[in-house]
């Protein structure tokens, strides 16, 4: 899950180039995002876990969804602390 949450980390990153953190700020946006929102998308019996191609999509979405929250999350933090 950590290279697909990667590729939706960095995929997010494309997207909000405004909130982008670089290429490994991005990875890592998109490995944490990918495995809570993996996490949290299997508990509620939204992603399968067998490996197959819909599993592999539904990681990068998740990966994706995760890793746009915290590019946000990320940009509200640092906008605050900008204005101190």
């Amino acid at each position: 899950m950590t290279s697909t949450g990667a590729v939706g980390g960095n995929a997010a990153g494309a997207v909000l180039k405004d909130k982008s953190l670089g290429t490994l700020g991005n990875n890592i946006a998109g490995i944490l995002g990918g495995g809570l929102g993996g996490t949290l998308l299997s508990a509620l019996g939204l992603l399968g876990g067998d490996g197959d191609a819909g599993a592999v999509i539904g990681d990068i979405a998740s990966g994706g969804v995760g890793g746009s929250l915290l590019l946000a999350i990320v940009d509200v933090v640092r906008s605050a602390m900008a204005k101190n």
